[in-house]
């Protein structure tokens, strides 16, 4: 079993002795989720420790893009509920970046695109080749991508 895994499984222990509902569902929820992942396909197999932040990594997606729907439509409870259960993610995936690393990354990479040819809005996708291996899985790839149009404007 990898190691983050079994740290969410330990962690679902506690929570549950604990008594804290909206952790354990939480980790109930994304632990069905890895599972899931893992029986997908021809044949099972055990996910390791960067496709299980992946699955942690699309899970907290979906709780944000809840909560932007819930608080939309007026559901404010619901809204709240899944804001918390993304914190309860967020301590399982890597920091993410501030906006202003995220900034000084773009910057970078769009003057090594520029040196090597690449000008105006067109060379969005030779500076996203730059900076996303440098970025990885510290910042959603929209925010990546809204930075780098907003530099490519300038």
């Amino acid at each position: 079993m990898t190691t983050l895994k079994s740290r969410l499984q330990d962690d679902l222990t506690a929570a549950i002795k604990e008594r804290d509902e909206l952790r354990s569902a939480t980790l109930r929820m994304t632990l069905a989720s890895i599972t899931k992942e893992e029986v997908a396909g021809a044949s099972a197999r055990e996910l390791s420790d960067d496709e299980v932040q992946k699955v942690i990594t699309r899970e907290a997606k979906k709780r944000r893009e809840a909560a932007e729907a819930f608080a939309g439509g007026g559901r404010t409870e619901q809204a709240e509920r899944e804001r918390a259960e993304g914190e309860v993610l967020a301590d399982y995936l890597p920091q993410q970046l501030s906006d202003e690393e995220l900034e000084t990354l773009v910057a970078e990479a769009v003057e090594e695109a520029r040196a090597a040819g690449a000008e105006g809005p067109r060379a969005m996708g030779a500076v996203m080749k730059i900076v996303n291996p440098k970025v990885g899985d510290r910042a959603e790839g929209g925010r990546v991508a809204a930075a780098v149009k907003e530099h490519l404007a300038q």
